[in-house]
């Protein structure tokens, strides 16, 4: 297992983290209701004695440019162990639900420049950091917002190896779900998960820390 007993799990991101977690830092009951509290649940069960502290940080509408606004109240003043980091959805999103306000379009140079950053400033100063991709759940991998999708994630897959962070591939969690139920009985907008779609994440990410 990659996580050590207490230490501190920080997961940052945008809606898919979010899911009503407490303000201004979700922990305890307010992790909300999505995978974050999943996660702290599974290691919770899964050794008691580890007592492994879960912080979800998530903040719904977020973009890299957001988190790099807030990352350092919301990720370095924490002084987590281990940092998650789930973002980019946003950034895709904009790009065909707003597409006559480009200010809100994170393209992606931007996107890998400031994520990037964000990985090499932070990875000193923890003991490990976890990258999920962002993901479409979007069979026909010719629909113009998944091929778009694809190319940020594999923008996170390039740097989480360049750094030597550990990577989830949320894409392949859902195309693998995708293989028997249509998209709308996991999210009704192809973005937002139902519990099935939250535990399904929740275990990618455990089984990437060997949890």
């Amino acid at each position: 297992m990659k996580i050590q007993a207490r230490d501190k799990l920080v997961l940052i991101g945008d809606s898919i983290t979010d899911c009503g977690r407490a303000r201004p830092v979700g922990e305890g009951h307010g992790l909300g209701t999505g995978y974050v509290a999943l996660v702290d649940a599974l290691l919770a069960t899964g050794d008691p004695l580890r007592r492994i502290r879960v912080v979800n940080m998530g903040c719904s509408g977020n973009t890299v440019r957001d988190l790099a606004q807030r990352w350092a109240t919301d990720v370095l003043e924490l002084k987590p162990d281990w940092l998650s980091i789930m973002i980019g959805i946003n950034d895709v999103w904009r790009q065909f639900d707003c597409p006559t306000r480009p200010e809100t379009h994170v393209l992606p140079d931007e996107f890998e420049r400031t994520l990037a950053d964000l990985v090499r400033q932070t990875q000193p100063l923890v003991k490990g950091l976890v990258m999920l991709t962002p993901y479409y759940i979007e069979p026909r991998r010719d629909d113009a917002m998944r091929v778009r999708m694809d190319q940020y994630a594999a923008i996170v897959r390039e740097i989480a190896q360049r750094s030597g962070a550990v990577l989830v591939d949320t894409q392949a969690v859902f195309d693998n779900l995708l293989r028997g139920y249509y998209p709308a009985a996991i999210a009704w907008d192809r973005v937002h998960p139902n519990l099935t779609g939250h535990l399904a994440l929740a275990q990618a990410l455990l089984k990437a820390l060997e949890a």
